[in-house]
């Protein structure tokens, strides 16, 4: 399956209308194509096992895997849970720690061919989808998408613009990290109620937004589909809203990625 035909931009360059995107956790690889113009999938996205060990010859396989389902031959948007910069992926969580330090992109030509790739954080990839298409959508100023889960992922948008690699969750907050009181394992660990654990919550985002004064928090992960029965008891000046894309956060934004050029 090739693009759909482009489209034209305002000064006559070629302007792809549909993308690819894959997104790599620790359980499972699972990808589709996105249609740019609302963010949402064409058809139903195609999930395979994340291998184990998930050394990066073994992921790249199920990626190939994802993409050869669909017959996709245009370029790949790839996000994965690790810092990316300079090309190089530095930290692996939930992945295989051979990981850190690997150049993705010649692994990734060399399995799928040398059809144009991006590689980035899955947290940014997820932020860049709903501050398009989500809950940031039609919002200016800066936009902050928090996801709530093992950890804290991060992702800083400024009118759109990427601010890659923020990993906030593991800012210090009050002498602890923020995802070591404030992750939504925390929470069930501890058995806290909601209205307990939002008040950790609410000392979280009071020092991202003195250090940032966002216009607007995104809350994700899948405690934020409880929203209602936590978002009420924060004590926060900025404005806070559950994301809305969900499982498909992160193919939309690898596919915005690629199509950007995005290289972080």
């Amino acid at each position: 399956m090739a693009p759909e035909t482009p489209a034209d931009d305002a000064s006559g360059a070629a302007v792809p209308t549909q993308a690819f995107g894959v997104d790599v956790g620790g359980s499972g690889i699972k990808g589709g194509v996105v249609d740019l113009g609302t963010g949402e999938l064409v058809g139903e996205r195609f999930k395979v096992l994340t291998p184990q060990p998930s050394t990066p010859e073994a992921v790249v396989g199920g990626i190939k895997e994802v993409v050869d389902h669909f017959g996709w031959t245009g370029p790949v948007g790839v996000t994965l849970p690790s810092v990316v910069s300079g090309g190089v992926v530095r930290t692996a969580a939930n992945i295989d720690k051979g990981w850190i330090g690997t150049d993705p992109y010649p692994l990734l030509a060399s399995t799928l061919g040398d059809r144009g790739f991006c590689v980035l954080n899955d947290a940014d990839a997820a932020g860049m989808a709903e501050d398009a298409y989500g809950a940031g959508r039609d919002k200016s100023g800066l936009v902050m998408l928090l996801t709530f889960g093992t950890g804290i992922g991060s992702a800083i948008l400024f009118h759109g613009n990427l601010v890659p690699n923020t990993e906030l969750g593991h800012m210090e907050v009050g002498g602890k990290e923020a995802e070591h009181q404030a992750s939504s394992k925390v929470k069930d660990d501890k058995e806290m109620s909601y209205e307990k654990w939002a008040k950790h919550v609410s000392t979280v985002l009071n020092a991202y937004e003195d250090l940032f004064w966002p216009d607007l928090f995104i809350v994700g992960g899948g405690i934020s589909r409880k929203a209602d029965k936590w978002v009420p008891h924060l004590t926060v000046r900025t404005p806070v809203v559950p994301a809305t894309l969900q499982n498909t956060a992160g193919i939309v934004g690898a596919a915005m990625a690629v199509t950007a050029g995005l290289r972080p």
